[in-house]
């Protein structure tokens, strides 16, 4: 478990060319600001049965009904009984990290498979927002308005069209201002 460093936020930065207060406001949103669970040392998940059902026969199990994401002992439960059903749509249909990208993004963001998506993410916070980040540039409108800053765009993109009623754009854009 390695937490990321502003020096590696930086890095990220120039690697992606947008601006560090930018990168820290969208982690400091849109994230719990860590990725892996300080009791146990596991990344932090969030198992999404709907996401499983349409990967593998289905199977409900009553422990997949307790899983939420801040009780993170609940979530690995849901997701081991998953994975021991079927360990690549488990691990498709769960969301890890940092910022949780869903595993199901694997290709689109490089990785050979969900497997190694997972081993990279389970390395270091710093490869759990770079995945975060290019899941945002895998989206070019969203990736434009997170180096032009434009809250409205980005939240509407990665929170869905009723960003509005959690107010993410405002969220971001003050949490910008911590950063500068």
């Amino acid at each position: 478990m390695k937490s990321i460093t502003l020096q590696e936020v930086q890095s990220l930065a120039l690697e992606f060319g947008v601006p560090v207060s930018r990168i820290q406001a969208i982690k400091h949103v849109e994230s719990g600001g860590i990725g892996f669970d300080k009791k146990t040392g596991k990344i932090i998940i969030q198992f999404e049965p709907l996401w499983f059902k349409r990967k593998s026969p289905y199977t409900p199990s009553g422990k997949w009904s307790l899983n939420k994401v801040e009780r993170q002992a609940e979530e690995w439960l849901a997701f081991n009984d998953a994975f021991s059903k079927d360990p690549n749509a488990a691990m498709e249909s769960t969301s890890i990290g940092i910022m949780q990208v869903m595993g199901f993004h694997w290709k689109l963001l490089g990785f050979k498979s969900v497997g190694s998506m997972w081993d990279y993410a389970k390395e270091s916070e710093y490869n759990q927002l770079r995945i975060s980040l290019l899941f945002i540039k895998s989206n070019k409108k969203m990736f434009k308005a997170l180096v032009a800053g434009n809250w409205k765009v980005v939240a509407y993109y990665y929170n869905g069209e009723e960003y509005w009623k959690l107010l993410y754009d405002i969220k971001l854009a003050n949490a910008e201002k911590l950063y500068l």
